[in-house]
């Protein structure tokens, strides 16, 4: 324990720069998925083949081969047509690209649970597509799947672990470089658990708080009123 708790002061503010790093990688391919996986669900609702079936083989493609291998080709393959990007960028658009179709299926899903109703009343009123999305099925949508966004956020922050891979010096990179000074795997790998468990944590506390924000007092579960049996002698259920 000594020696866990010496190793821990003079390798954890490095351990956590590679934390930052995670963090980064997590938070923009988080935004940028988000914004693509709803792009795609939204054509893969249109009614055009041609839109349609390209997004649909995207998804399927993404979803069905490994993140690992998808990073790999990128930050490899791509240099061969051209493109050469950084680790970090390779990375994020390897993490981008894979979430969005994740996203995508989540997004499509809350997009269909809006009551067709309301969108018929919104179109009565004059309202043109892109503000029946703006204004309506937007905001619902998004807080309706609020808890499995900030699930596939927890997902993300420990798939970043996979772009070491890549050469990004990220937070399980740190751990390999500390490892390979110090030959000890088990105090820095229980360390590496830690930052990881607490920056889970936090981010599941706040989507929790999130969505409590953003729910309507509406459709919160409401108090059970105690039963006559329960209440305390000359109490009121009132």
């Amino acid at each position: 324990m000594s020696v866990f708790w010496s190793e821990l002061q003079e390798y954890f503010p490095f351990l956590l720069k590679g934390a930052e790093v995670t963090l980064q990688l997590s938070i923009i391919s988080m935004a940028l998925g988000m914004i693509l996986g709803f792009l795609a669900a939204v054509g893969r609702l249109s009614g055009r083949k041609i839109i349609r079936w390209p997004l649909e083989a995207y998804v399927e493609i993404w979803r069905d081969t490994p993140l690992i291998v998808q990073l790999l080709l990128i930050y490899f393959s791509l240099p061969e047509l051209g493109i050469v990007l950084s680790a970090f960028w390779a990375g994020v658009l390897g993490l981008t690209l894979n979430l969005s179709a994740y996203l995508s299926e989540v997004y499509r899903a809350a997009i269909l649970a809006v009551d067709q109703g309301q969108k018929a009343a919104a179109v009565s009123l004059g309202m043109s597509p892109l503000q029946v999305y703006r204004r309506l099925i937007i905001p619902q949508a998004f807080v309706a799947c609020l808890p499995t966004q900030g699930g596939y956020f927890i997902a993300l922050l420990k798939d970043c672990s996979l772009v070491s891979f890549i050469s990004v010096n990220e937070l399980l990179r740190h751990a390999t470089i500390i490892i390979s000074n110090t030959f000890d795997s088990m105090n820095t790998y229980l360390m590496v658990a830690i930052i990881y468990f607490l920056m889970s944590f936090t981010s599941a506390r706040c989507v929790s708080y999130l969505e409590r924000k953003l729910t309507p007092s509406r459709n919160r579960k409401p108090k059970i009123k105690p039963t006559i049996s329960e209440m305390p002698q000359g109490g009121s259920i009132i």
